[in-house]
């Protein structure tokens, strides 16, 4: 028996390098091995922090029997969807045409020419067995229609697929988008949909943009709609068992309408795009009176706490950023998390172990299995000190737990949204230690990931992998970049987005203006993988579109500003029908409505005064403005600080739209006064 998982660099194929499965990683090896011994491939697709693929794993994979009858009747490939997108891509699509569902573990049967001929997801184990022997059967007495089916599947998934010819959203298409929210909204427990209910980061930044743009024109003591939504569900979300009440950081989603119990995984790529959200949210004015004040310091609190979650559990030695905590620990899912009566009383006695009880709502019944319960924070206690001691002592007795296993790879685009995240929240939470981390993660990028103008996907331990870099890749580091650039001036990160972002367009572009996922010169699959769609993260195409359209700002190329405006076409097709999978493109058409706005802050990188200039714009400029800094003396070669000098020799800020620029201002007040004007 052969394993070829052990070399590895995958944390999720290295899971499965001991089964008695000869497990093959992906490549033409594989398929060439099919070929000879002409039997049919197998296609087990997965993740490291994923609870049912553990599931799977044990019942099946580490199964001898089992392991025999796929041995004996399979070559059998073990893929990670997190290292390679665009092989789960072509399959999930296959899948959900298939079966009219879809998730992971996604199990495929391919022909040895990887066409796909039948499809499903988590099987038990007898059911696995059985299907086995049913599809192995087929294979030698109806070979025939299996190569049909597949070659049926191949021309479906690979026909054509014109967009029809439409502009960039508009104002009115934005907002159709918020009216078809508001049909879709939870209005007692926010969110939208039922459950399960994933957070909707990217709704929550188009949401708060759309309120900022609408807000004057509302009654001054009316909230908009949009605020109300984007309001009620972080709010929800931040009380809820799906963000950890005790170390920070959101679970994957919430398995009820309530967010009361999560799927307790934890992923880069939500909490980035999340802390991006809350940050943004944090710089609107509180409403009136205690309440307003309370919810603005929630939004703040969890926006810094979520930062500090990701610095702290899911930072690498090489400055990076890993890809994901487990669901499970000791073999179960939660046991981390979770908390009973009689284990509070362990840790904090009798007395602090009512209070805790109350306040994070643990009952002996449990809201959990086997009468443990899901902490979370109906309401904020007012007893804020002994809230803060009990809840550190609590941490720290959970830490003595085993923790949840750790996937360390770091992947390019969930550490581009990192970037983003970390260098906006930096100056709006007054917290460099978060642009410093933005900033050695983006070194690590550009150092590891980036060779010859192209990015491979992930590293680990600071080696770089060998999957090459697809769309979400190049255009969620871009972004992460451009967004380090405006808050640091450090002219080598506009520069290197705008290296990016030509590879964009020369590599990923399609014959109508659009892009596809994978590069030109990528391996060939059965189907090249295009998705229009926000889903867990921007799609490549959104993200390519945002990215694009701050390049355009900061340089003035035309060029990358009509190719962000192609590439937001499908937000208008998806704004009334399917708004909750476009919303990372229903922010960028904010921003592009906006302009954006452009603002340059030129001034002594060390003087405070140049700081305050910077959050200012930040706090007080539409999202999506595109911000850049410098010193006043050399351009760096960024097109938007050319021309820009002190006033008076005090740092300058210039706030411009298309290059056209009011008159400069110096002090806070007159910048926000400006900005204020605007709207």
């Amino acid at each position: 028996m052969s394993n070829r998982l052990r070399d590895a660099t995958s944390p999720y194929l290295l899971q499965h390098a001991d089964n008695p499965v000869e497990w093959w990683p992906w490549g033409e090896e594989a398929f060439a091995e099919a070929r000879r011994r002409d039997v049919p491939v197998l296609i087990s697709v997965g993740y490291a922090a994923c609870h049912w693929c553990h599931v799977m794993a044990h019942e099946s994979f580490e199964d001898r029997a089992t392991a025999e009858r796929m041995n004996a009747l399979f070559v059998n490939v073990k893929v990670d969807r997190e290292e390679r997108p665009d092989v789960d891509a072509v399959y999930m699509e296959a899948t959900q045409a298939m079966t009219g569902q879809g998730g992971w573990p996604m199990t495929v049967f391919a022909t040895p020419d990887g066409a796909p001929f039948y499809c499903g997801t988590y099987f038990p184990r007898d059911h696995f067995q059985r299907l086995l022997e049913g599809v192995s059967q087929a294979w030698r007495t109806r070979r025939g229609e299996l190569l049909d089916q597949g070659r049926r599947v191949v021309e479906a998934l690979g026909a054509p697929r014109a967009l029809p010819d439409a502009p960039p959203p508009d104002a009115a298409v934005l907002d159709l988008a918020v009216r078809a929210l508001v049909r879709d909204y939870d209005t007692q427990e926010g969110g939208f949909g039922g459950a399960p209910k994933f957070p909707p980061s990217m709704l929550l930044s188009f949401l708060t943009a759309h309120d900022e743009r609408t807000r004057p024109l509302q009654s001054a003591a009316e909230p908009t709609p949009s605020w109300l939504m984007a309001l009620g569900t972080a709010d929800a979300m931040a009380r809820g068992g799906i963000y950890d009440q005790l170390g920070g950081g959101f679970a994957r989603y919430s398995v009820d309408r309530e967010w009361v119990v999560p799927h307790f995984e934890k992923m880069l790529y939500d909490n980035a795009l999340l802390l991006r959200a809350y940050a943004r949210m944090a710089r609107r004015p509180a409403e009136p009176g205690p309440a307003g004040e309370a919810s603005a310091a929630l939004l703040r609190r969890v926006a810094g706490e979520t930062a500090d979650w990701m610095l702290r559990d899911l930072r690498t030695p090489e400055g990076g950023f890993a890809s994901a905590l487990d669901a499970d620990s000791d073999g179960e899912e939660g046991t981390y998390y979770v908390w009973t009566p009689g284990q509070l009383r362990e840790v904090l006695g009798e007395e602090d172990a009512a209070f805790a009880a109350e306040v994070f709502g643990v009952t002996e019944e449990g809201t959990f299995e086997h009468g443990s319960s899901v902490l979370r924070l109906p309401s904020t206690p007012a007893d804020t000190w002994r809230y803060e001691r009990v809840r550190a002592a609590l941490l720290a007795a959970r830490e003595e737990r085993t923790p949840p296993a750790r996937d360390d790879k770091v992947v390019a685009a969930w550490n581009g949204l990192a970037i983003a995240g970390l260098a906006e929240a930096g100056v709006l939470l007054d917290r460099p230690d978060l642009v410093d981390a933005a900033r050695e993660a983006a070194d690590l990028l550009l150092s590891v990931h980036l060779g010859g103008g192209r990015l491979v996907r992930t590293s680990r331990d600071g080696a770089a992998g060998s999957s090459p870099g697809v769309l979400e890749d190049y255009a969620d580091v871009a972004e992460g970049l451009l967004a380090l650039h405006g808050v640091t001036g450090e002219a080598r990160y506009a520069r290197a987005a705008g290296e990016l972002l030509d590879v964009v367009l020369e590599r990923f572009v399609d014959d109508e203006g659009g892009f596809y996922d994978t590069a030109d010169d990528a391996e060939k699959l059965f189907n090249r993988p295009q998705d229009p769609t926000d889903n867990a993260v921007p799609s490549g195409r959104s993200a390519a579109a945002g990215a694009l359209l701050s390049y355009a700002a900061l340089t003035g190329s035309r060029r990358h500003r009509e190719a962000a405006e192609r590439a937001l076409v499908p937000v208008g097709l998806l704004a009334e029908k399917a708004p909750r999978f476009a919303g990372w493109g229903l922010a960028v058409g904010e921003a592009l409505l906006a302009g954006p706005l452009e603002i340059a802050v030129v001034g002594d990188p060390g003087d405070p005064a140049t700081g305050e200039l910077v959050r200012t714009a930040l706090t007080h400029a539409p999202l999506g403005t595109v911000l850049s800094r410098g010193d006043g003396l050399d351009d760096g070669g960024v097109p938007l600080l050319r021309d820009r000098v002190r006033v008076d020799g005090r740092p300058t800020a210039y706030v411009c739209e298309g290059f056209v620029c009011r008159l400069p201002v110096t002090s806070p007040d007159d910048l926000r006064d400006l900005l204020a004007r605007r709207a």
